[in-house]
């Protein structure tokens, strides 16, 4: 046991040692920092967090018993980053530990069954995927969720996390499932752009009305579209649990699923897929000089999210006036790793009859972090307790938000605090219905 821990101790040291240094406790951090700002204790902060990485990697203090839980308590949202001045890689650094200390776990043969199962056989195989996204509809469309809900059955089983279930969409008629291995031509005279579409897991499973909206919506705007056959899981939930090896061969897979078309733009609906897509160049560092190393920065660079695309064509037929009160919860890793965080909003505020009113705390995050939210069930809730107080206030008809993580926390805390009961939606379906396009049941 003590060897395993010298090991990985030593491993920790070269790999993160040198960034740790970077930090220099200044605590300019700190009121960026969600987590700090909802526990209050020096370790819950980035730059708490940043020397007890640097003390594990010295071997001062033990990697499961005194690093796994305060690093575990991170969101992840990044905003430590935006707020640096010395630009510390917080999250490279994060991500370090993540590994170290995963590895630590297997190493002890620490089990997490579920977690793992759902890492390993689901959100890395696609047609296990479809699979779960068939039987979700045949679940909602059959009456069995209504049964399921009005007995409870979710919370009664799983207890508080049982009720994210309520958070989860009604999906729309299977015909409107994207197919892949196809180019959706523009819906223009000429094409202004050739894209193609990553569909991710979560979306393609359970939001499949998202990745509609979003093919349609470039093809509106002038987008010859292609979908990748054999693209998979962006990686960024296993990333997230630390489990790099599986997040790096998931990065490689559709680096040869989307090297195989030369396209202008790689078009991301869901900020946290984004954002690590747009860092496979960095989650592929250790393959340097091999081929990967050039697929993957060609790959990172031309990774857009939708709706940077959208406003820098700016031809998005908007036919329907709205006249709804909105307001929108930002998905950090937009804002914080992608910095496309602008353009939701311009986009907002270019739907004819939308009042749109900011959330006060806009750039803090909503307690989803991937699945932060099931985790630590707990301190998510205050995280977003202090959101919805916001909500409340606005008294909006509709809440957007731009990742499906983000979707579901806030539609929970619509649920939960609510204390109107206002529509929490994507943003392609708010822009979706100025268009006037609709994915029926």
């Amino acid at each position: 046991m003590l060897n395993a821990e010298a090991t990985k101790a030593n491993t920790l040291y070269e790999k993160a040692y040198d960034e740790v240094n970077q930090c220099i406790q200044c605590g300019y951090c700190l009121p960026a920092c969600p987590t700090y700002a909802s526990m209050g204790t020096e370790s819950a902060s980035p730059r708490g967090r940043i020397n007890l990485v640097k003390m594990a990697a010295e071997g001062k203090i033990d990697i499961l018993e005194d690093l796994k839980e305060p690093i575990d308590l991170c969101l992840g949202c990044r905003a430590c980053e935006v707020a640096c001045p010395v630009n510390v890689p917080y999250g490279s650094i994060l991500e370090k530990a993540k590994e170290t200390i995963h590895d630590m776990e297997v190493s002890v043969k620490e089990n997490h069954v579920f977690k793992d199962f759902a890492l390993s056989q689901l959100f890395m195989k696609p047609k296990r995927m479809k699979l779960l996204s068939n039987s979700y509809y045949l679940y909602q469309k059959s009456g069995l969720q209504k049964a399921v809900r009005s007995a409870n059955l979710p919370e009664k089983i799983v207890k508080k996390i049982g009720s994210f279930e309520k958070a989860l969409p009604e999906v729309p008629a299977k015909k409107y499932q994207i197919k892949r291995g196809k180019l959706y031509k523009a819906k223009t005279e000429t094409a202004k752009k050739t894209v193609a579409l990553f569909l991710g897991c979560i979306n393609d499973a359970v939001f499949y009305h998202v990745n509609y909206y979003t093919l349609e919506l470039l093809r509106v705007s002038g987008c010859d579209v292609y979908v990748p056959e054999e693209q998979t899981c962006c990686g960024a939930l296993h990333a997230h649990q630390g489990q790099m090896k599986q997040a790096r061969q998931l990065a490689k897979e559709n680096l040869k699923a989307f090297d195989r078309f030369d396209v202008d733009s790689i078009i991301s609906n869901a900020g946290g897929c984004g954002a690590l897509l747009q860092e496979y160049d960095h989650l592929l560092e250790e393959e340097i000089g091999t081929e990967w190393e050039s697929k993957a920065k060609s790959f990172s660079k031309k990774v857009k999210d939708i709706t940077e695309v959208l406003y820098s064509l700016d031809s998005l037929p908007f036919t329907e006036p709205l006249n709804k009160v909105v307001t929108y919860q930002p998905s950090c890793h937009l804002t914080n790793v992608q910095k496309a965080g602008a353009y939701p909003e311009k986009l907002i505020k270019r739907i004819p009859g939308v009042q749109y009113i900011e959330l006060p705390s806009k750039n803090s995050c909503c307690g989803s972090g991937g699945v932060y939210n099931i985790q630590q069930y707990d301190e998510s809730m205050k995280i977003l307790n202090g959101k919805m107080s916001e909500v409340n206030q606005i008294k909006p008809d509709i809440v957007v938000t731009s990742n499906p993580g983000c979707l579901i926390q806030m539609t929970h805390g619509i649920n939960t605090f609510g204390e109107a009961q206002p529509e929490s939606i994507h943003l392609v379906e708010l822009l979706a219905r100025a268009c006037g396009m609709t994915a029926g049941t």
